[in-house]
C-alpha cells in the first residue's frame, strides 16, 4: 500500500508541476527575435529537484511544451519538451551528486547544479532552432535571450528551493523520487 500511495503522490505532484510550469511560462512572455522569455525555467528546475529524475523530466518538459502549444509556438513543442525535461534532469542529477544527506543544500551548491542545466537549455534551443527549424547560424541570435531566461531561472529556483526545503513535508519528500 505504501508504494501505491508513493506513486499517487508522485503523480499528483507531477500534475501540479505541469500546471505550475505552464502558468509560469505563459503568465509573463517577453517576445524576442526567436521566441519569448518567461519564468518557467524556475519551475522546471524545482520539478527536477523535488520530483526526481524521471517524474521531474516529464513534468518539467510537459508544462512549458503545453504553453508553447497553446501560445501558437507549436513547432517548438518537441524541442521544448526534450530541452526543458533535460534541464530538470541535469539539475536533479547534479544536486544528487553534491547533496549531503541531512544538510540543507547551500546556495553555492544549488547554483552549481542549475547553471549547467541552463547552459544546456540555451545550447539545446540553439541546436533545435539551427537544425530542426532550419535557422542555421541565425539561431545564435536567440542565445542572449535564452541565457537571460536561464539566469532568471537560476536565481528564482535557488531562492524558492531554499524556502521550500524548510517545509518539513517537502524536505521529507525531497529524495524519495
Amino acid at each position: 500500500m505504501k508504494t501505491r500511495n508513493n506513486t499517487l503522490e508522485k503523480l499528483i505532484l507531477s500534475a501540479l508541476f505541469v500546471a505550475l510550469g505552464y502558468v509560469a511560462t505563459i503568465i509573463i512572455q517577453v517576445p524576442t527575435v526567436t521566441g519569448y522569455v518567461n519564468l518557467g525555467d524556475a519551475v522546471v528546475i524545482l520539478a527536477g529537484f523535488i520530483l526526481g529524475p524521471v517524474y521531474g523530466f516529464v513534468a518539467g518538459g510537459l508544462g512549458p511544451a503545453l504553453a508553447d502549444l497553446l501560445s501558437g509556438y507549436g513547432y517548438y513543442v518537441p524541442g521544448t519538451f526534450l530541452i526543458k525535461g533535460g534541464v530538470a534532469l541535469i539539475a536533479c542529477l547534479l544536486l544528487r551528486m553534491f547533496y549531503k544527506k541531512g544538510q540543507e543544500p547551500s546556495i553555492l551548491r544549488l547554483v552549481c547544479c542549475t547553471v549547467p542545466a541552463e547552459v544546456f537549455m540555451a545550447l539545446g534551443y540553439f541546436v533545435y532552432k539551427a537544425t530542426v527549424l532550419g535557422a542555421g547560424i541565425g539561431a545564435a541570435a536567440g542565445i542572449p535571450a535564452d541565457l537571460m531566461q536561464g539566469l532568471m531561472g537560476v536565481i528564482i529556483s535557488v531562492v524558492l528551493f531554499r524556502l521550500l526545503y524548510r517545509v518539513p513535508a517537502l524536505r521529507e519528500r525531497f529524495w524519495k523520487g
